[in-house]
């Protein structure tokens, strides 16, 4: 016990320093370290399997809705990015330049891309002739830089990785209609794979992505009431395809410009992951997406037979599952269960000279620290069986923390209160007017995280200035 609190002592405790938490989690579960170039991160092999789980995941969805995947270039002309006013004036703070190459100072600045929808468009102008190309639906899986002021990795770093769809398409409909089953695909990814509950809904006007008409959304809460903007999709009608001459001839041989979309997600995912489900304990990751999802830890392997059964165990239950054996002579039991705590393994099996002797193992769950006596031969089904019961577990765990985290106000008072006092969601009705929405946020430090497709009616009047209102929106504090 006196092993485990000294190990346990490395993290800062959840309820005191969260951010310094995080920090440790990200550190010591040797997910991502600090580099030496000012706000960039590497990801470490830990942190980026995951990464690779949650890539495999929504890939194959977006496949489902006939999405190819294409590569563009890093940089962009200067004179590309000006062609879409609010996209440049969006974007200009964040942006880094590149103005030498070879050793000779270039004709025009190019920016290292913070998205991709001007060089798209450029591309589309070039392929597009008939309404019968359409519709393009690419998506391309790459990094971007934003010039951020601050580092915490996987929320906010200058470089991060990402997906960024970009489709045109031959009608409005058709263009918002896709936009809606894309952040469908994101609510999926999170809630079935990550076990996250979401909030969805769109974006008030002074929070939709520069450029577009409408943004979706899918918001998710952490352990400490914050919430997380997990994905978001961006209708932006002709925005961009005047600007850019994406045109096509249609059916009745005319001229028109298409319908556009963007949407993306990125590894701020593994951030959501370890702020929603970690402990004072370690990280805590959801079977189906852990790089690891039991790993068998034996003990006493000095004495006759262990080793060898335990590589058999292991060799039988990799064909199925991801698997770890700790064989690492040089720690105690008690540090290797430490260890893969920290690191979130959903199950840890740990076999013994006596668990052999009676044809069996002991499994502990990360999620409850259940210990469960399993048959040796009925691992392999058993083992199904109890990381399904984890992923819906902690699912369940997130879920009622946001409906404990979630309150209603009808003026300000009452909206500052909650928030002081359980800080989460706060459901309020709105007037629409962006001076309200400035104001909420300069009292509370809240913003709006969405109009949410599920309406309620709260009340008849704005919570900011008395007017009557009938929008309800979804506040909260961010990363």
């Amino acid at each position: 016990m006196g092993e485990n609190k000294d190990f346990v002592k490395e993290i800062t405790n959840i309820e005191e320093d969260f951010a310094k938490w995080y920090t440790d989690i990200v550190l010591k579960a040797e997910l991502a370290d600090y580099t030496d170039v000012k706000g960039f991160i590497a990801i470490r092999p830990y942190g980026y399997a995951i990464w690779e789980n949650i890539q495999k995941y929504v890939d194959n969805k977006f496949k489902e809705h006939g999405v190819k995947n294409i590569s563009m270039p890093v940089l962009i002309p200067e004179s590309l990015l000006n062609k879409e006013k609010d996209h440049v004036e969006g974007f200009a703070p964040e942006v880094a330049w590149v103005t030498v190459g070879g050793g000779e100072e270039l004709e025009e600045r190019l920016c290292i891309r913070p998205t991709s929808e001007t060089i798209f468009s450029t591309m589309y102008s070039k392929w597009l002739s008939s309404w019968r190309d359409l519709p393009y639906i690419y998506n391309q899986w790459c990094n971007v830089l934003r010039w951020e002021k601050e580092t915490r990795p996987f929320l906010r770093s200058r470089e991060f990785l990402w997906q960024e769809g970009h489709t045109i398409h031959e009608t409005a409909e058709e263009a918002q209609k896709y936009t809606l089953e894309i952040l469908d695909v994101y609510a999926d990814v999170i809630e079935n794979l990550l076990a996250i509950p979401v909030l969805k809904g769109r974006k008030t006007p002074t929070e939709k992505f520069a450029g577009a008409e409408d943004t979706y959304t899918v918001e998710t809460l952490m352990h400490d009431g914050r919430a997380l903007q997990a994905g978001t999709t961006h209708y932006f009608g002709q925005n961009f395809t005047k600007p850019f001459d994406i045109k096509f001839q249609n059916r009745d041989g005319k001229e028109e410009y298409a319908y556009q979309t963007s949407w993306g997600c990125s590894t701020r995912l593994i951030g959501a992951v370890i702020m929603a489900h970690g402990d004072n304990r370690g990280l805590k990751l959801p079977p189906y997406v852990a790089p690891i999802q039991a790993v068998i830890v034996p003990i006493a392997m000095h004495k006759e037979g262990v080793k060898e059964k335990a590589e058999e165990i292991y060799k039988n239950l990799s064909k199925k599952y991801r698997m770890e054996l700790d064989e690492r002579e040089q720690y105690s039991p008690g540090y290797k269960f430490n260890d893969w705590e920290m690191k979130g393994v959903p199950v840890r099996i740990e076999l013994g000279p006596r668990d052999i002797e009676e044809g069996k193992c002991v499994v502990v769950r990360r999620d409850t620290f259940e210990k469960i006596d399993v048959l040796i031969s009925d691992l392999e089904v058993k083992l199904q069986d109890i990381l399904d019961d984890i992923q819906k577990n902690m699912y369940e765990e997130c879920r009622k923390r946001v409906s404990q985290k979630t309150t209603i106000a009808t003026n300000m008072e009452e909206f500052t209160k909650n928030l002081e006092e359980n800080q989460g969601y706060v459901k309020t009705m709105w007037c629409g007017s962006a001076e309200c929405e400035e104001k909420i946020h300069e009292l509370t430090g809240a913003k709006s995280r969405c109009i949410p497709f599920e309406k309620e009616h709260i009340s008849d009047t704005c919570v900011c200035c008395g007017k009557p209102a009938n929008t309800m929106v979804v506040w909260g504090r961010q990363y």
